[in-house]
């Protein structure tokens, strides 16, 4: 039965025999030469991830692979792939055993090489001792190197097959002719690039295990209540409706809403805030987050890969297979490099033997310039610094959706936040009015009118009347105008809630006490506007909305970067400049309408600036989308995480400072990697031509230059907000 695959989703595929970022290349220019395919492969992942524009036969992929000697399995389920740390474990103690072996036949050669006696037995001891290192713990270099051959490509294997090959055939050939033998070049040679692989393996185990600690988190059990009676179930059998019982104590152990009790719980391990958030009936509850003290029966309303959890790892794993547009050129150098470095050493051997005519020195100049040759690094240089990186985020509660952002974070040079929900907590109440009508008919008229608007300010004003015992009335014909203000009819009178202009276009008359109480709430920083009926305003109204604790030192964070920070807000430009004041923003866009944001941010980019913006109501979405980076709050609307590039999963303003520092810190490792790898080979491929370097140091070197890619990115996890 042949296995298809539909075009509605990427699809993910373990990729096994890649040894360098050449294998990664070849791979790559395979599958994006079959028909509907458009593919990127990440080495240090060991994946491919693959986007299909039409029905795909997966089983002609594998063998379109295949056939350039590599194997690929397609991922069904995302847990299938978070066993990475598994999958290096192996590596890791594959890798050692193999390297322990080699170096205690390897060690006592070297000992005879350098101060045995120049006599046959010598000779024949050592051949007997390398033979095993060459032929049995070296094995993986030659059989990918023979399947290279059979598809005539060439990686980093065939450099090291080819070199020690070189050294041990010679030797072998020397022993008979009387020459000097290379039987510890081969063998050592073979012993420190077994080494760097245990050590490389080792450091990218530890640079993907981002994904399995955030799997970690979830419970691997709930308690399920069903017909009065509890019961402890794998969280495997929970289904959307199952009401679960939740201890103090225990996790979460899916998404739900709660349906009876209360209680404060720790949503850190997603958010990265450490303050506990209280919840009560009906407030949504996350998995993997825990409950502290009280006890909970939740509704289970998103199970499995629907989760938030299972949402934040498929982000983090997207993001840690995309590739960044600064990877193009180390991916174009790679697929020509072992070819390069073959014709190079073969020239090295040719140069030495028609300068000198001496053998000895062209075989070792020509074997060190194969070994010391390391496309490894190239390849590692900015996938490994991704996964750190994004792993890192997710960490902090910050989630990349991209490798690209990264990049473009470094160039931004003016972060624009939205007011409400952002820099505010959002939570609008009732501050002040000011009329000269009945109060308690004041607020029922325009308690009742803002009841029928979804909006935060109108649900304050309402709520604000309700908690001053005021019954709101039903309302009739209504009208939302947004960004200017409501209108409806409540008890046969048409009531006007909205700004001085929006009352004044509709024809009602604005005393002077009552625009002089707008400006008097203005200056306090709040948002007030004003409410009318029978062709004349009847009172003002003054809504608070709380600034976060952290906001300031966000946008003094922000400033040290050298990056501008500007407010966007609908409020009046006073009240806007008395907010921004507080928390030092001197660039406010006050008075800005739902729909005129995108634009607001479009000009900024005309002027020539680089524009994050970090919103998270439906209104913010196309403003997220025209920004160069947009930042979306986590706990705003779907549509808002969906447009932004990077999820801030709490709502402090504090973490669009910590994404900035970090996207910036990644691509900053990046440039290290990529500088280091390509100085390394353009420094030490003339250095071993021109015989100036041992084969065996050669290999040491080439061992530790991807070790040292690898750990400066695991310098990401020591970042700190």
């Amino acid at each position: 039965m042949i296995e298809t695959t539909r075009a509605t989703s990427s699809l993910t595929f373990e990729v096994e025999g890649m040894t360098c970022a050449s294998c990664a290349m070849r791979v790559e220019r395979t599958l994006n030469r079959q028909e509907g395919v458009e593919a990127v492969v990440n080495y240090a992942g060991g994946e491919a991830r693959v986007d299909v524009v039409d029905t795909v036969d997966v089983e002609a992929l594998r063998a379109a692979v295949s056939k350039i000697g590599y194997e690929i399995n397609l991922v069904t389920d995302e847990d299938e792939r978070v066993s990475q740390v598994d999958k290096y474990s192996e590596e890791e103690a594959y890798q050692w055993r193999n390297f322990l072996m080699a170096a205690l036949l390897t060690v006592p050669v070297v000992a005879l090489g350098m101060f045995g006696p120049d006599e046959r037995w010598n000779h024949l001891l050592q051949w007997a001792l390398i033979t095993p290192v060459e032929f049995v713990f070296g094995w993986q270099f030659h059989k990918v190197a023979a399947k290279q051959l059979r598809s005539l490509g060439a990686n980093m294997d065939t450099l090291v097959s080819v070199g020690t090959l070189s050294a041990y055939l010679f030797s072998v050939w020397a022993v008979f002719a009387g020459e000097a033998v290379f039987f510890e070049t081969a063998g050592a040679i073979i012993s420190f690039i077994l080494l760097g692989r245990y050590f490389e393996a080792r450091a990218k185990g530890r640079a993907s295990a981002a994904i399995t600690k955030l799997l970690e988190l979830g419970a691997k059990e709930a308690r399920l209540l069903r017909d009065g009676v509890e019961t402890m179930v794998p969280i495997e059998e929970v289904h959307v409706g199952d009401l679960l019982v939740i201890k103090p104590g225990e996790k979460v152990p899916t998404d739900g809403e709660i349906m009876e009790g209360s209680s404060s719980v720790d949503e850190s391990m997603l958010t990265g805030e450490s303050i506990p958030i209280e919840k009560t009936v009906g407030a949504e509850v996350f998995g993997a987050t825990l409950n502290q003290q009280g006890l909970l029966t939740v509704r289970a309303t998103k199970v499995g890969h629907d989760t938030a959890l299972q949402q934040i790892v498929k982000l983090v794993a997207d993001a840690q297979a995309s590739k960044a547009p600064i990877q193009h050129l180390a991916d174009r150098v790679s697929g020509v490099f072992v070819p390069i470095v073959i014709l190079i050493a073969i020239t090295t051997f040719g140069i030495w033997m028609g300068v000198g005519g001496e053998i000895e020195p062209a075989v070792t100049a020509a074997v060190a310039v194969l070994i010391i040759a390391c496309p490894c690094a190239l390849g590692l240089a900015t996938p490994t610094a991704i996964m750190v990186g994004s792993g890192r985020g997710a960490e902090l509660g910050v989630v990349f959706k991209g490798a690209e952002i990264f990049e473009r974070a470094r160039s931004i040079d003016t972060v624009v936040f939205d007011k409400t929900g952002t820099l505010t907590r959002g939570l609008m109440s009732l501050a002040g009015i000011d009329t000269a009508e009945d109060p308690l008919r004041f607020l029922y008229l325009a308690g009742s009118v803002e009841s029928a608007s979804e909006h935060p300010v109108a649900r304050a004003v309402a709520l604000g009347a309700e908690e001053r015992d005021v019954e709101l009335g039903k309302v009739a014909d209504f009208e939302n105008f947004p960004g200017r203000g409501v209108a409806g009819v409540v008890d046969g009178t048409l009531v006007t809630v909205g700004t001085a202009k929006f009352l004044a276009d509709r024809g009602h008359g604005i005393p002077a006490r009552y625009a002089e109480s707008l400006n008097g709430f203005a200056d306090a920083g709040q948002t007030a506007f004003l409410v009318g009926w029978d062709g004349e305003v009847r009172g003002a109204l003054a809504i608070a909305d709380v600034l976060r604790e952290t906001s300031a030192p966000a946008i003094q964070h922000l400033r040290s970067l050298g990056v501008e920070v500007a407010m966007l807000t609908g409020d009046n430009q006073r009240t806007a400049d008395s907010i921004a004041g507080s928390v030092g923003i001197d660039e406010v866009l006050a008075e800005i309408l739902p729909g005129e944001k995108a634009s607001e941010v479009a000009r900024l980019q005309r002027s020539g600036r680089s524009v994050a913006f970090v919103g998270d109501g439906i209104n913010d979405a196309p403003a997220l989308t025209q920004a160069d980076l947009g930042m979306a709050v986590g706990t705003g609307t779907d549509i808002a995480i969906e447009a932004g590039d990077v999820i801030l999963m709490s709502g402090d303003p504090a973490l669009a400072d910590t994404a900035m520092r970090l996207a910036r810190a990644t691509f900053r490792t990046i440039k290290q990697n990529l500088f280091w790898a390509f100085f390394y080979n353009a420094a030490m491929i003339p250095l071993a031509a021109l015989g100036f370097l041992n084969p065996m140091f050669a290999a040491a070197a080439m061992a530790s230059s991807s070790v040292t890619v690898v750990t400066n990115s695991l310098r990401l996890r020591r970042f700190r907000a």
